[in-house]
């Protein structure tokens, strides 16, 4: 059975970081993307980060371009968030995601970790 688990959720103050950890297990994911996502109440889901487990390839939504990193510990399969220079418009919860081997879409999701950035 697939789990994704986050933490490293937080207040924080704007202008500072956090790093959100997902560490993933019950097969491999070699063959995946996975990625981060964040919703506040009333708005749509959206997409932050994503990364090609293999590659490493790395993609991000324009407003965290710059600020975010996303990256893979191979050993710990674990996936990473690097925020910095946080700002109040970053405040949701922040989920992980998996995608299958070799498919677009994300099917497999963690329970989410809030972030709360302070102005």
């Amino acid at each position: 059975q697939v789990q994704l688990t986050e933490s490293g959720g937080g207040l924080v103050q704007a202008g500072g970081s956090l790093r959100l950890s997902c560490a993933a297990s019950g097969r491999t994911f070699s063959s995946s993307t996975m990625g981060w996502f964040r919703r506040t109440p009333g708005k749509e889901r959206e997409f932050v980060a994503g990364i090609n487990w293999s590659s490493g390839r790395t993609y991000y939504t324009d407003s965290v371009k710059g600020r975010f990193t996303i990256s893979r510990d191979n050993a710990k399969n674990t996936v990473y968030l690097q925020m910095n220079s946080l700002k109040p418009e970053d405040t949701a919860v922040y989920y992980c995601a998996a995608t299958r081997p070799l498919s677009p879409s994300y099917d497999y999701w963690g329970q989410g970790t809030q972030v709360t950035v302070s102005s």
